[in-house]
């Protein structure tokens, strides 16, 4: 354990609004996958989407983190203290 009694093996954040913990390292989708959440993406319809391809062909993993919208979660490493939210499509006045 780490100053604190932080596990330097792991790393918090957030996903709208619930704290999570996940392995170092882990992509973002798959610190949500291990945390139990499948889906963090809606489409205009409003369907729920998550990980499909995994490796960054496709934009169903799509998640805003802190400032950034639209992240690809498949590819970008969760980093200490992020702020994930589940990402919706820009509408037309946006």
């Amino acid at each position: 354990m780490g100053a604190g009694g932080v596990n330097p093996g792991r790393v918090r954040f957030s996903f709208d609004g619930t704290a999570l913990e996940a392995t170092r390292g882990m992509t973002i989708a798959g610190a949500l996958l291990a945390n139990g959440v499948m889906s963090w993406h809606r489409t205009g319809a409003g369907r729920p989407r998550g990980l499909f391809c995994g490796i960054g062909m496709c934009f169903d993993c799509l998640v805003d983190v802190g400032g950034r919208r639209a992240v690809r979660a498949c590819l970008v490493p969760v980093r200490e203290g992020d702020e994930v939210r589940t990402s919706a499509p820009r509408r037309a006045a946006e």
